[in-house]
């Protein structure tokens, strides 16, 4: 068994899981943000081709896209606006957001009225703001799924120290013995299995089935 190797390698974050959209009028000008989960650089690059055929008769689809639990992969396009006034602001709307794997397209309906380089700033950010606000998300924790097979008379004593940590197993077969799968946050782990060999008297058997992201709130997978 392992204890706790790594543990603080892993951050919580905030995962995107249902996206949404806002419109903003500047001067004439009518921006559109359109936010939507994306896991990989492809599904961010088809996703802003969408959008761009969407809205084909715009005169900007900028775009700013963050993927990875620690934000490994982030990209930005002005798309014609002045640069550093669209994507790049865009880019640091979603980076402070605390939000990952998430891509965002702001399309702009230009009015005639040339709203300068802060101005532009502003809008772009702000309205991406706005979608954002209505999105859907959910807070992502790093654990370890385990498999503990014990006997009838060790059961009692594992569910104890679960209730004690506000634990439930995922899934529980009664045979012979008991096997019980959970996921258990990293930074428990390593204390949890040494708890449940001293009380079990090792009469427990522990697996290491995975290491994965999960919503904390119900222990779901994020595959």
């Amino acid at each position: 068994m392992e204890k706790d190797r790594n543990s603080q390698e892993y951050e919580d974050f905030v995962l995107l899981t249902k996206g949404a959209e806002a419109q903003l009028v500047e001067k004439k000008s009518r921006f559109i943000a359109t936010v939507r989960p994306v896991e990989s650089e492809e599904e961010a690059a088809a996703f802003i081709e969408e959008m761009k055929k969407k809205y084909y008769d715009a005169r900007h689809n900028c775009y700013a896209f963050v993927i990875g639990s620690n934000a490994q992969l982030t990209r930005s396009s002005d798309d014609g606006e002045p640069s550093g006034t669209a994507g790049r602001p865009m880019l640091e709307v979603l980076l402070g957001s605390g939000i990952r794997n998430v891509a965002a397209v702001v399309t702009r309906y230009f009015g005639g009225t040339l709203l300068g380089t802060g101005g532009l700033v502003r809008a772009y950010s702000g309205v991406l703001k706005q979608a954002l606000e209505q999105c859907e998300t959910a807070r992502q924790h790093y654990g370890v799924r385990i498999k503990i097979k014990a006997d009838y008379n060790a059961v009692g004593k594992i569910q104890y120290l679960l209730a004690s940590r506000n634990i439930q197993a995922q899934d529980s077969v009664y045979a012979a013995d008991v096997e019980m799968t959970l996921i258990v946050p990293i930074e428990e782990y390593g204390r949890l299995c040494k708890e449940i060999v001293e009380a079990t008297s090792a009469r427990a058997e522990i697996e290491e089935v995975e290491r994965l992201y999960y919503m904390e709130t119900e222990k779901e997978l994020t595959r």
